[in-house]
């Protein structure tokens, strides 16, 4: 029995359409068009990149960022395809999990279904934490209600700043301007009118636990609800934005735009893990194929639909916003559109924090649903207990499994800070996105049929190869410092030399079996992505796999559906 055992495609389909459990399984409800799922993935990918970590991205690229939001949708681009052959040819509600099974067998779907835990439950915590501050904005600028400071912070972060905010006042006050001795001022205050539980400051999140617990809900009680509600927001929050890009361009003053690229094209690679934060989230829509009308036809289209039409807006702003004010003013700003207003037009930043909380509720919403969708996948192959599986009789949702993920996001939201887990999202998805478009290449060969998504075959033999000799030109002097300094060499660049070793192979495998062009590129751009990453973020990485891989052994090895299945 090898841990290698993949799974029939067959097979899949056979068990998604008779279900498990204890008869709750009446089956999801079928009620997901393409405009549906096309705003689900707009809900997921126009969130916290739009109004935050857009204004970083622009401090190091100038208005070249958006150059680099067209280089990191076709990243993208390239996983979409390959996302939308298997949604073609496996619509289950798994994603990258299920499309795993087929192509790579049982350890390797457990590991990505654990990273998908990342991605999913533990990025809704990064995105509930944004949507507390957000919300917290909105409620002191726009209706001046002023929330308890002990209640909008967790601990960790409110000790932090206790500490330095002492520190700095007693070793370096005549230094500080008036600014910085006002908000160590502030951290102190706030430290000190805390409650106390045994004498400990009690601090805690509650807005961000609330929405947690009011998506959820949503979540639990159907997706006709959720996917109106979805719908409702992005429609909201796409109006706001094409309205910012409108007002926002009779601020423009051209003279911003130059220098385009202000540190060259590293300084424009900079802000690729913001820039591709952004993106995370399109393929949560894979995650709702068993309750899309036609996901053969329906899912490949709204997932390039989606992709397409979040680029396009993400271009635009990121040119209104350097067109305003030059690029060197968004140094430490975490709320760039509301920021270029503040001054200009006070009534749009309103709008634009009332955008910015609607947005980020879209974005939690469309993660709650997903990930109960993976783990009921999971429990369906017995690699998780047969209650995660269980589907409400009435609301034909996955009930456990949403509470699950509720407790977890919310518990998370109320205690944890979100810089903690933000380049953890980024690992789990790019990891998923890697393994998606090696699988394509696994895949056996399948005629075109009408209403079946292909990839188009381009054969990579020759493009390939040259855009590999391109990549090490370009990258040369990095190349050899790393070769000539490897003793003591930071593990970033020992990433780096492993990423041209492995995509060397994959060159060299590419003109023996002529790959197609498309799968590839996916692969070598995502793990392109993954090495600039930082080295500390890989470390907890490992440990969360090693911890994934400790249950697998304990429980899902044995439980597995194809231990028994010839």
């Amino acid at each position: 029995m090898s841990i290698l055992r993949k799974k029939k495609i067959e097979n899949i389909l056979k068990d998604a359409a008779e279900g498990y459990g204890d008869g709750h399984n009446a089956g999801l409800k079928k009620i997901l068009g393409v405009k549906d799922l096309t705003f689900l993935g707009i809900a997921a990918v126009v969130g916290a990149g739009i109004f935050s970590t857009i204004g970083g991205a622009a401090f190091n690229g100038g208005p070249g960022v958006s150059i680099l939001f067209i280089i990191t949708a076709i990243t993208c681009g390239f996983s979409a395809l390959c996302y939308a052959e298997f949604a073609s040819r496996v619509p289950v509600s798994g994603s990258a999990y299920t499309y795993s099974y087929v192509s790579f067998g049982e350890v390797v779907a457990w590991i990505i279904g654990w990273a998908l835990i990342l991605e999913y439950a533990i990025g809704n915590i990064v995105v509930a934490i944004s949507w507390s501050g957000y919300f917290n904005n909105l409620l002191e600028h726009v209706f001046n209600i002023h929330l308890p400071d002990w209640m909008l912070v967790d601990p960790q972060t409110a000790i932090q700043a206790f500490n330095k905010a002492t520190a700095e006042l007693q070793q370096n006050a005549a230094n500080l301007s008036p600014k910085e001795i006002a908000s160590y001022q502030f951290a102190i205050k706030a430290y000190n009118e805390a409650p106390r539980f045994g004498g400990a400051p009690v601090f805690f999140n509650l807005p961000a636990f609330v929405i947690v617990c009011l998506v959820t809900w949503l979540a639990y009680i159907g997706i006709k609800e959720s996917k109106q509600s979805a719908n409702y927001m992005v429609i909201f929050k796409i109006a706001v934005i094409i309205f910012v890009i409108v007002a926002g361009a009779f601020f423009v003053d051209t003279n911003n735009w130059t220098p385009f690229m202000p540190n060259g094209f590293e300084g424009v690679l900079k802000g690729v893990s913001a820039v591709f934060y952004a993106y995370i989230g399109f393929d949560a829509i894979s995650t709702t194929a068993e309750e899309c009308k036609n996901p053969q036809r329906d899912l490949p289209r709204s997932m390039i639909y989606s992709l397409l039409i979040c680029t396009v807006l993400y271009i635009a702003i990121a040119l209104i916003l350097t067109g305003i004010e030059s690029y060197s003013s968004f140094d430490g700003v975490d709320d760039p559109l509301a920021f270029v207003f503040e001054k200009r037009a006070p009534w749009i930043e309103k709008i634009i924090s009332v955008s910015a909380v609607v947005a980020t509720t879209s974005v939690l919403l469309v993660f709650q649903i997903g990930q109960p969708r993976i783990w009921m996948s999971m429990s369906r192959d017995g690699l998780l207990p047969k209650v995660f599986q269980k589907i409400h009789p009435k609301y034909q949702t996955p009930s456990f499994s949403t509470i699950i993920t509720g407790v977890i996001v919310g518990a998370g939201a109320l205690f944890l800070q979100s810089g903690l887990v933000t380049d953890l999202t980024s690992i789990g998805t790019l990891f998923a996105f890697i393994l998606v478009c090696g699988g394509v290449l696994l895949l056996p060969p399948m005629p075109k049929q009408p209403g079946k998504f292909k990839i188009p075959y381009i054969n990579g033999r020759v493009i390939i190869p040259a855009l590999y000799v391109l990549f090490v030109y370009l990258f040369r002097d990095r190349l050899i410092s790393a070769v000539e300094n490897i003793g003591t060499e930071a593990y970033q660049e020992i990433l780096f030399l492993i990423f041209l070793l492995i995509a060397l192979i994959i060159t060299i495998k590419t003109m023996q079996k002529q790959y197609s062009l498309i799968p590839v590129m996916g692969v070598l751009t995502c793990m392109y992505l993954l090495i600039e990453i930082p080295a500390i973020s890989w470390f907890w990485f490992f440990i969360w796999m090693a911890l994934g891989l400790v249950i697998y052994f304990l429980y899902g090895y044995r439980h597995s559906k194809l231990a028994g299945r010839k």
